[in-house]
């Protein structure tokens, strides 16, 4: 199956005062023509330099990045920023965590827009891209967007900033959409109306979208395949349905436990992780999950597993795994 994006071994360093954080370790994945593929963890894992890192948005200072980024067959890691430019938000779209932070407070909501669509499209009108960006919003869920293109970011709740954002990253139809907890702190109505957009986007338009969450329950109903990350390595890809009812690394197991689930009796206890992840400026033995982990062996704490592969689409970074296969 042809690739629409393809990460080989990429890792991403940050120089710090305590020393060389390895934010990012060996990371290899690939999202293929209008797939969604999600990737969970806990906070601290990565997953947000990851995201930033595919398309060169982290700061240039105090930071190495090594490997390499496919898209459409080009090298985003070996582009100049100009490149880079014309590829992001034209073939490559962004939706960031906090869309506060991500819209310019000083513009209005459709001059933004234009903006966007107008860097890319040079040869259009403004009365024509004013026009546009008036039905994206619509699509998008705005109300009365023909008047909410004049008003500015703070005017707006927390939901319609969000799909501004959309808007935004979706103004010129791009092939890969990376969304960054794009349903953080909204509620779940507005979180159900913005993953059904999405999800109808994925459908109409093939386009292949990177969904990064802490939410396990939209990636249940949203993604194809899912990526487990922790302590910056991927510990387990598999389809959504064997993550949820065969999952292979103990931490996604553990991360299973915790969530409640309306299916399960009343008094069914949720199982807490003990402890914490590593520090990545620390280096540290063995498989990163190893103190935590209530089925370590000895050699987890001697030596880093790599990634197993299991059947299909399935891997999983574990001596257990590894010593299922060989069974």
């Amino acid at each position: 199956m042809n690739s629409s994006l393809k990460v080989k071994d990429l890792h991403v360093h940050f120089a710090s005062r305590l020393g060389d954080v390895k934010a990012l370790s060996g990371i290899d994945l690939e999202i293929h023509p209008g797939e969604i593929l999600g990737i969970v963890g806990e906070s601290g894992c990565g997953k947000s330099t990851l995201a930033k890192a595919l398309i060169k948005l982290l700061p240039s200072y105090g930071v190495q990045i090594k490997g390499e980024v496919h898209f459409e067959g080009k090298e985003l890691l070996k582009c100049t920023e100009q490149e880079l430019r014309s590829i992001r938000g034209k073939e490559i779209g962004f939706i960031f965590q906090d869309p506060m932070t991500s819209l310019n407070p000083t513009m209005k909501i459709g001059d933004q827009v234009i903006e966007g669509y107008l860097k890319h499209n040079p040869h259009v009108s403004r009365k024509e891209a004013l026009s546009y960006a008036i039905e994206m919003l619509t699509i998008v869920g705005i109300p009365q967007a023909s008047e909410r293109v004049f008003e500015y970011p703070h005017t707006l709740s927390g939901g319609m900033r969000q799909k501004v954002t959309i808007a935004l990253a979706l103004i010129s139809e791009p092939k890969l959409l990376i969304a960054d907890e794009p349903t953080t702190a909204l509620d779940a109505t507005v979180q159900a109306q913005i993953l059904s957009f999405m999800s109808s986007l994925q459908q109409t338009k093939r386009t292949s979208i990177l969904l990064i969450t802490h939410d396990l329950s939209v990636v249940a109903g949203f993604c194809d395949r899912v990526i487990v990350m922790y302590a910056g390595k991927i510990v387990e890809m598999a389809h959504v349905e064997d993550l949820f009812y065969r999952p292979k690394h103990p931490y996604t197991q553990k991360l299973l436990q915790t969530i409640p689930r309306i299916d399960l009796p009343k008094n069914k206890v949720l199982y807490p992780i003990d402890g914490t992840p590593p520090l990545l400026h620390i280096p540290f033995q063995g498989c990163a999950f190893h103190p935590r982990c209530s089925e370590a062996i000895p050699l987890c704490r001697e030596t880093s597993p790599d990634l197993y592969t299991i059947g299909n689409a399935g891997a999983s970074r574990c001596w257990l795994s590894k010593g299922k296969l060989e069974e």
